[in-house]
Formats: structure tokens, sequence, C-alpha cells
């Protein structure tokens, strides 16, 4: 997190906000303008956790929010603790502290150290993202479900993890990923809220979208990608503005002017379309986007100088070659729309499992038009791998996606997500 300070703004404002509310030193509105109100909190929240008290989000002050960040600290038991009152103390349950702690005896010994999961959720779904709230949610979830498995799958072009989450342990692995393009950033929450709410129904024994979470859990292994272009996702955010990586976008979003900068951007932080990367029609794909006038970095439609010459996309092909999926899921925004074939391929079940999406979600099952069509990574996994693979456009109108779309977009999208774990 970068040091915030009176004048600040961007997502990493309103998740500054947002730990402050959680921590119970608001409310704020979460506008991510760091003006007097936030300063006052900040303040305060300095002043009761025994911090410098300059109104300045440095080091040392995130690092003590970093509970409000991740959803989850540590605290160790002390003479005459039970897990009622520290649930009690920190607005938890004691559920929620044994599926934390799996090998926590009864009654818990003095001097054991917790995790205490706080009581919230860990993903929000009311601020803009930024790259550093994807490995908050992924290290909140995990400490609060350590049947979850974190991982990398490499590092972006500016050395930022791709993170990743794994649920389940069966034979029917299937692998779902997100913002492929950097101003459809909302997928991300889309895919952290799915796995949160997945690994609450497991702890509690539940259904989801009338599957049972546990049958996901002994079919399947369930790997998330959440983001996949997290440099691109911090500059349309605005979290990204300065800096030789922003400057050099600025340049090449110049030569594009019909893309607006930085609501426009599509591409990864050298102008690379990370959707056009893969070895499955390449070379048509480059022939297209040349019609169009794109033969160089440009904010979206630039296929690279060759296939998978950029971090991101050699990363999700290492890991999809590795992982081996019986079902891929790639999510993008806008159009509602599932697309499921690439060219005359058509790999058993995609028709059926792609009228069952249509079904739960509303949206329509459709071939990729041919102009937008190869070097896709949903492409590649079908040629490839000859196995159902779809890309999914949640919601409508214009990218960037307001956050106020989320509710409709999860909605629809939570019968794909939950079936999509065992339809193969």
């Amino acid at each position: 997190m970068r040091t915030l300070t009176l004048g600040s703004a961007g997502p990493a404002v309103q998740l500054l906000q947002l730990a402050l509310n959680r921590a119970g030193f608001g409310p704020l509105t979460l506008d991510g303008l760091f003006g007097v109100a936030t300063r006052r909190a900040l303040l305060a929240f300095q002043a009761a956790f025994g911090l410098r008290q300059d109104g300045i989000a440095g080091d040392r002050t995130h690092r003590a929010l970093l509970p409000w960040y991740t959803g989850f600290l540590r605290y160790t038991l002390r003479q005459g603790d039970s897990l009622r009152s520290v649930a009690g103390r920190f607005d938890t349950t004691e559920a929620a502290i044994r599926t934390a702690n799996p090998s926590l005896g009864s009654p818990p010994l003095c001097g054991t150290r917790l995790t205490v999961p706080l009581g919230f959720p860990v993903a929000p779904t009311d601020i803009a993202w930024c790259s550093a709230l994807t490995g908050f949610c992924v290290r909140g979830l995990a400490a609060r479900y350590p049947f979850l498995r974190v991982g990398e799958i490499g590092k972006s072009v500016m050395g930022r993890p791709l993170w990743s989450l794994t649920f389940g342990g069966g034979d029917n692995r299937v692998a779902y990923s997100a913002a492929h393009h950097a101003n459809e950033w909302i997928t991300t929450p889309l895919l952290l809220r799915f796995v949160e709410e997945l690994a609450e129904a497991f702890t509690a024994g539940r259904e989801l979208f009338g599957v049972s979470a546990g049958e996901i859990f002994d079919y399947s292994t369930l790997c998330v990608i959440p983001a996949v272009d997290p440099d691109g996702i911090d500059l349309v955010t605005g979290e990204l503005r300065s800096g030789d990586f922003f400057r050099r976008a600025r340049s090449i979003a110049g030569a594009y002017p019909q893309f607006p900068f930085p609501e426009g951007w599509k591409a990864n932080i050298r102008g690379v379309d990370l959707n056009l990367q893969y070895p499955a029609g390449w070379e048509q794909a480059r022939e297209n986007k040349a019609t169009l006038g794109v033969v160089s970095p440009a904010p979206a439609d630039f296929v690279g100088p060759a296939p998978l010459s950029e971090p991101e996309s050699r990363a999700l092909y290492r890991f999809t070659r590795t992982f081996d999926p019986a079902l891929i899921l790639a999510y993008h925004s806008q159009g509602e729309v599932l697309y499921w074939r690439y060219l005359d391929f058509e790999p058993p079940e995609s028709q059926r499992i792609a009228q069952l999406f249509s079904q739960v979600s509303g949206y329509r099952a459709e071939e990729t038009p041919f102009a937008s069509g190869f070097a896709g990574y949903k492409d590649w996994f079908i040629q490839d791998f000859d196995r159902p693979g779809f890309t999914v456009e949640a919601g409508l109108g214009q990218n960037p996606l307001p956050l106020s779309d989320f509710p409709s977009i999860y909605e629809k999208n939570l019968g794909i997500l939950a079936l999509g774990t065992v339809v193969t």
C-alpha cells in the first residue's frame, strides 16, 4: 500500500476508509478522497493503537490496519479467556474461530495463538479495485478457511503476484479466471465473492445454488485466478497515476485517441491485449486488429510481438498446462453473452453446458464473432484440450461497469459459477 495523506485519492483511499469503518472509526463515505473527515478518523485510530498521530497512513499505520484490510487478526489466549469471550470481543463467532483454527483443542490452552476472523465479509463489493486489495482478500480468505490453498501462478510486468485460490480435492479439475482486461475489473470481486460464499457454505454444510458445497469439495478441485491483469487494473481505477509505467501507458494511449484514458484501457501495462496472446489463430487476430489500425502497443487490441510474449499470458498458459482442467471459465464484461466455440472445434458436452449456463443466467449462448474470435484464452483451451471452455461476458453497459451493477451481475452468474464445478 502506498503512503496516503491529506489530498490523496484513488482506490487505496477507499480501502483505507473502508478499513477505518470496519475498525469502528467511521462512518466515512467511501469516496476515495482523503479529506478532513478521513484524516480525523485516522488520527483517532492512530491514537487508539499507540501510533504516531500524524494523520498519514504510512507503513506502520498500514500494518496496524491489516486486520481490517484482510478480515482477520492474530490473538494469543490469556488466563481467563474463552472462545466465547474472544468471539464477543472481536464481533465474531466461536464457530468461525474453530473453522480458522482446525487443530484447536477443547478447551483451548492459555498461550495458544489464534487466527480470529472479524465480523464482516472479506471481499468488498462497494469500492473500486486495486492489486493490493486482491492480495488482502486472498490472504484473508485463506486465513478464515484453511482448507483454501493460496498460490501464485506468476508475476505481472510490474512484478505483482498473479494470485490463485484453490478449493476442494476432487479429480474433476476446474479453472476460473477474471480481469483478463483491465477495465473489466468488476469480474475480480465477482470470483472472490463466489469463493467466499462457497467456503462459507462448505463450513456450514449448506448448498450454493442448489449444489452441495461438500459435494463440490469432494468431487472437484476448483482453482480461481481472480486478476490476470493487476497492473492494468491499477491504471484504470486510478491507483497507478505516476511513475515510469504510468507515463509510458499515457504515451501509448496518446497514439490511439479512440480509447479514452485510462477508463478505456484493456491491455496490460505494456499495451498488449492479454486475451489476444494465445497460440490459436494469433496471426489471424493480428490481421484482424491491423485492419482496425492497431499495429503497436495500444490501450486495447494489440496482439503483441508474438504469442505469449507477456508474463501474464505465459503464466496462465503454463498454469493451465500443468493444472489440466476439465473445464474453464474466462470472465470478461460486458454483454451478458456466453461464447462456447472456437472455429469448428466443439468439445463434447460444450453445447449442452452452454445451454445450461444460459438457462440459469439468462445470458445468450453464442458463437464468437470472426473479428474477435482468435488468440483468446478460451480459443486456445478449446483448440488444444478439446474440452469445454467458456468466455463469460458479465453485465451490460460500458466498461468499466459501475459497482452499482454488482448485485445483479453476481445473482445472474451464481448458477454458472456453482454448476461449473460439477457439470463435467
